[in-house]
C-alpha cells in the first residue's frame, strides 16, 4: 500500500495540528510492515520530517495550505503519485489523486463560535468542511464528543467516522529535573503552587470566569498563590485583561506570551494546579500534558474535557464562579486530595499514546 501524509502545514505554523501531524509520522515509523508512505512537505520548506526509513519517502508540493484553489490543484499535484491512501491531517482532502482519502477533524469551533471567526475563515470553514466530510472516505476524529458532532451536525454515517486519540509531546512524558524546573521558575521569579492555565487568551476558553474565581478564592478562601496565564493573545482577548484591571488582580495574576515545550512542562511540575473552564474543547491538550507531568487537572464539564480527563480530576459548570472558587481553594489547601488527583491523572494519561494512535490510524488506512 502506498500512503501519503500531507505535512505542509509545519512550514506554516507550529501548533496543534502541525504537533499531530509530525509525532503520528514518527509514531508510524516505529510499527512493522511493507507500506510505503509518502511525506509531503511545502516546497518553500527546508525541513525534513521524514523518517529515516526506508519506508518514507520525501515529496514536495507547490500548492500552499489553505488557499481557496487548494483541493483541485493539490489533486493535480498528487495524480502521478498513484497513491492508495491520501491522509490530510489539517481538514481539507484533495479533490482527487488518490484512490482513497481520510482526514482527520479536530474539533467543531468554527461551527460552535463563528463568532470569533473573521469573515473570510467562516467562509473557508463552512464551505470547504461541509465539503471534506463528505468527499473523504473516512475520517478520524480526536475524541468521541467530536466524533458525535460529526454525526449530529454534519449528519456523516457513524461508520464512516472512527475516534483515534491523541498522545503529548514526549517532552511532558519525560520525568523531571529538579535543577531544571528550579531555573525556569527562578527566571519567571515563581514558587511552586500557583495555579495555572494554559490556552490561547480567546473568548471560548472563558478566562474571565476563572479571574472571577481566582478572585473570590482570595477574598472569600485564604487563597494567595499567584495565577500564571500561559497562550498567545488570540481573538478579542481585550475583556481578559480589562477583567485583571477591574478585579484588581494585576499583581497577582502573571501573563506568559510565547513559551516553549519544556519550560512549559517545568511550570505544570510545579504547579498546585491546572484550571480550564472552556466552553468547548475538541480535544484538549493542557489537561493531558497536565496528567503526565503529575500536575492535578480542574476542568469544565464541557465538549471533549470530560472523556479525556475521565475520573482523574473535578468537572465543574464554566459559569458556576463560586464552585470553581471553592475546588481551587479545596485543592490547594488539601495535600492528600493534591495526591490522589495526580495519582489519578497519570494512571488516566498512561491511556493515550502515539504508539496506539498509529496502530489505530494505519487499521483505517487498510480497512479502505
Amino acid at each position: 500500500m502506498r500512503v501519503g501524509i500531507d505535512c505542509r502545514l509545519p512550514y506554516y505554523q507550529i501548533g496543534g495540528i502541525s504537533q499531530y501531524t509530525l509525532f503520528l509520522i514518527q509514531a508510524l515509523a516505529q510499527l512493522d510492515g511493507d507500506s510505503e508512505y509518502r511525506i509531503y512537505h511545502s516546497r518553500k520548506d527546508s525541513q525534513d520530517y521524514t523518517p529515516a526509513d526506508d519506508r518514507f519517502w520525501r515529496r514536495s508540493l507547490w500548492t500552499p495550505c489553505h488557499h481557496r484553489l487548494e483541493r483541485w490543484s493539490l489533486a493535480l499535484e498528487l495524480l502521478p503519485e498513484r497513491l492508495d491512501v491520501f491522509h490530510s491531517p489539517d481538514f481539507i482532502p484533495p479533490a482527487g489523486g488518490a484512490s482513497r482519502r481520510i482526514i482527520t477533524v479536530h474539533d467543531l469551533n468554527f461551527h460552535y463560535f463563528p463568532e470569533f471567526l473573521t469573515a473570510e475563515s467562516r467562509r473557508y470553514y463552512n464551505d470547504q468542511i461541509a465539503w471534506a466530510v463528505q468527499a473523504a472516505d473516512a475520517i478520524s476524529a480526536d475524541s468521541e464528543h467530536t466524533r458525535q458532532d460529526l454525526i449530529r451536525l454534519l449528519a456523516i454515517p457513524p461508520a464512516k467516522v472512527q475516534t483515534i486519540h491523541l498522545s503529548v509531546n514526549p517532552v511532558y512524558q519525560a520525568p523531571a529535573i529538579a535543577a531544571d524546573v528550579a531555573a525556569t521558575l527562578a527566571r519567571l521569579g515563581l514558587a511552586p503552587g500557583f495555579i495555572l492555565f494554559v490556552g490561547t487568551m480567546e473568548p471560548r476558553k472563558n478566562i474571565p470566569t476563572l479571574l472571577q474565581a481566582y478572585a473570590l478564592a482570595r477574598a472569600d478562601h485564604g487563597v494567595r498563590v499567584p495565577l500564571v496565564l500561559v497562550g498567545r493573545r488570540g481573538w478579542l482577548y481585550e475583556e481578559i485583561f480589562a477583567t485583571i484591571e477591574a478585579l484588581k488582580l494585576r499583581e497577582h495574576v502573571v501573563h506568559l506570551d510565547q513559551f516553549d515545550n519544556q519550560s512549559l512542562a517545568h511550570l505544570y511540575h510545579s504547579a498546585g494546579l491546572l484550571a480550564l473552564p472552556s466552553h468547548y474543547e475538541g480535544f484538549g491538550l493542557p489537561p493531558l500534558e497536565a496528567m503526565n507531568c503529575g500536575c492535578p487537572v480542574v476542568t469544565s464539564d464541557r465538549g471533549s474535557l470530560p472523556e479525556i480527563v475521565g475520573p482523574a480530576g473535578p468537572l465543574l459548570s464554566p459559569d458556576d464562579v463560586d464552585l470553581w472558587a471553592e475546588t481551587l481553594a479545596r485543592i490547594l489547601a488539601d495535600g492528600a486530595e493534591r495526591e490522589r488527583l495526580i495519582a489519578a491523572g497519570r494512571q488516566q494519561a498512561a491511556r493515550f499514546s502515539w504508539t496506539r494512535a498509529a496502530e489505530e490510524t494505519r487499521r483505517l488506512y487498510q480497512g479502505l
